[in-house]
């Protein structure tokens, strides 16, 4: 009798603090960490995701850039933080569903480590080049480099990320060889094609949007299976090499062992946040599609994300030398 009203004592404690873990919750900042550099398309979510997230929670949501190694220094990171809601991680398809497939001996499991609270936003990829590249489309660009095979190269937000894979498919699917220059995130890697050092990179239209709008480089096509409604222009790369495609997505996950109660807030807080009309039209201004989904459709969509890169791995043969 005695153990049984100890154990009904305990179930009541825990029922009463997780109440009150949920009432208070948050006390304190919040940090959000950004696996890339400033300037990269998960920073500028991030921030702008914190702004309206901080009013949300009454708590500062703070951004922390942790760039390297395709975004596994920052997932490390997150993945041995306190499991309290005070970290959260942008994560990325890189971090949730290529990494995963191309090494074994990650320092966190994308499943194992993370719960996850909404995805933010989706976008098929923009290939943009240097404006002194005479290629004006696709057919040219792989003229150009079949022309000179090892002449050319593309840039990277590092090995292992989207914009890799990227340009990987298209060297395989087009038959083509230019080398891969890897870079610790978008924003850098986007400097060099500018300066001419590196003569295109696939990256997201976020990512490239300030600097397309600037003149600074030229996009001549898309990665998706289809036009991208916020860049008509832009045929896809599939047009002219047949079975290309690859899109990119970015969401928040929260160490495992997070309380369910704070990922309930957390959720709540970001759906709102994504459904505003001001951050609606932001996204969609950079050529991407805002979501704001649950956990459990988020879990569902990285893990067939998961799926569908690790074939396209398998069967291209995609290896990580460098």
């Amino acid at each position: 009798m005695y153990r049984v009203l100890a154990q009904l004592a305990a179930a009541v404690l825990f029922l009463t603090s997780a109440t009150v873990h949920a009432q208070g919750y948050p006390t304190r900042p919040v940090r959000l960490i950004v696996a890339d550099s400033p300037g990269g398309s998960p920073d500028q979510l991030a921030r702008l995701l914190a702004e309206k997230l901080s009013a949300g929670l009454g708590q500062q949501v703070v951004v922390e850039n942790k760039a390297g190694a395709a975004g596994i220094l920052g997932a490390e990171a997150a993945a041995k933080s306190p499991a309290d809601g005070y970290t959260l991680l942008m994560t990325t398809t890189s971090i949730y569903a290529i990494l995963p497939n191309l090494r074994k001996n990650l320092p966190y499991d994308p499943v194992r480590d993370f719960v996850p609270i909404s995805r933010i936003a989706t976008a098929s990829n923009v290939l943009v080049v240097n404006n002194a590249l005479p290629a004006k489309n696709v057919a040219e660009l792989i003229k150009l480099a079949k022309d000179k095979p090892g002449a050319m190269n593309y840039a990277s937000a590092g090995v292992g990320t989207p914009a890799h894979l990227a340009g990987e498919m298209l060297n395989l699917l087009a038959d083509i060889k230019v080398a891969h220059v890897p870079y610790k995130g978008a924003a850098p890697a986007l400097l060099d094609v500018i300066a001419g050092n590196a003569q295109y990179l696939i990256t997201s239209p976020i990512a490239a949007s300030a600097h397309l709008q600037g003149g600074r480089v030229r996009a001549i096509a898309t990665t998706g299976p289809a036009r991208n409604p916020a860049l008509p222009d832009l045929p896809p790369i599939a047009d002219t090499v047949p079975g290309y495609e690859i899109t990119q997505s970015w969401g928040i996950v929260v160490p495992a062992g997070t309380p369910s109660d704070v990922v309930q807030k957390l959720s709540d807080e970001i759906v709102k946040a994504m459904n505003l009309p001001e951050v609606k039209a932001k996204v969609s201004s950079t050529g991407a599609t805002p979501v704001g989904d649950r956990p459990a459709e988020f879990d569902a969509y990285m893990a067939k994300e998961r799926q569908r890169l690790g074939e396209v791995v398998a069967k291209r043969g995609i290896v990580l030398n460098d």
